[in-house]
Formats: structure tokens, sequence, C-alpha cells
């Protein structure tokens, strides 16, 4: 039997197309690119989040010199905000990536890795966690972290 995944998503060009809420996380996400630690790979990605009580945290990317020891930023602040705040659902998720300066012309997405914290994040906090990547020439808004891994990992 074949069957078909369909991935529900919306594409802008600017950031004052988005809600408001959005594009304030995601200019807080391309503000967490300068604390980047990317000395290496020269590649810097900001992310910020929101919890269900309005709170909102940052973090970016930090490498190592003992490769592959570094950290995405999103599991960075993931991790930080799922232990210091366990009990409040994360309602949004923004990520941005700069490399020589500059924002990235199209999204940078999250790796396999970093879907997979936002996943047991997501369901942790029993609700959608909408994702917002941003790029220079274009914003992709994902309602739920299901989306980009529709045959995500669950089984304990």
């Amino acid at each position: 039997m074949k069957k078909k995944i369909i991935i529900d998503y919306q594409e802008f060009n600017t950031p004052e197309e988005l809600e408001k809420e959005d594009a304030d996380l995601l200019g807080k996400a391309v503000a967490a690119c300068k604390n980047s630690y990317s000395p290496f790979s020269k590649f810097r990605v900001g992310a910020a989040l929101r919890l269900a009580d309005g709170k909102i945290f940052t973090a970016s990317n930090q490498e190592s010199v003992a490769f592959p020891s570094g950290m995405c930023a999103e599991r960075a602040l993931l991790y930080y905000v799922l232990a210091k705040h366990p009990k409040t659902p994360i309602t949004s998720i923004a990520i941005a990536a700069q490399k020589g300066g500059k924002l990235t012309t199209s999204p940078t997405r999250p790796c396999g890795a970093c879907i997979q914290v936002m996943l047991d994040a997501q369901k942790r906090g029993g609700r959608p966690i909408k994702i917002i990547l941003g790029g220079a020439e274009k914003i992709e808004v994902i309602p739920s972290v299901n989306n980009l891994a529709p045959f995500s990992f669950d089984n304990l």
C-alpha cells in the first residue's frame, strides 16, 4: 500500500509578515547568534524559545576543539530550559544562522538530534511546539515538531 506524507508549514518573505510574537522571537534568535562560539565552522546559530508562561530564553551553538563535543544552539537551549522549567510547556522555538556575519539566505533547519530533543520536549509539554526558521530571503513557520519528523523515535 502506497501512502503519502504532507508537511504543513507557512512561508514568509520578511519578519514583518509574521505574527508579532513570532517576529520578536525570531529577532531574539538572530541576536543570540552573536554569542555563538564557533571558531572552527564559523557558522553561528542562535535559538530562542517561549514558554507557556511567556518567559523567553536564548542560546547559541558552542564548539569544542575536542570535536564533536560541541553543542547545537537548539539542544543547548532545550536542555537548559527543560532542567530549569520542567513543568512549563514550550510554545515556540525560533532558529537563525549566520555565515560571514550575515543571516543565511535560506532557513537553517535543525539536525536530527535536535529534532528528537524537540519531539521529547513537545511530548513532555503535552502541546505542539511551533518552529520559526529564519533566513534572509524566507522564513518558515512549522506548526508542530511532528511536521519535521513524521516517523519519530518514540518506542520507550
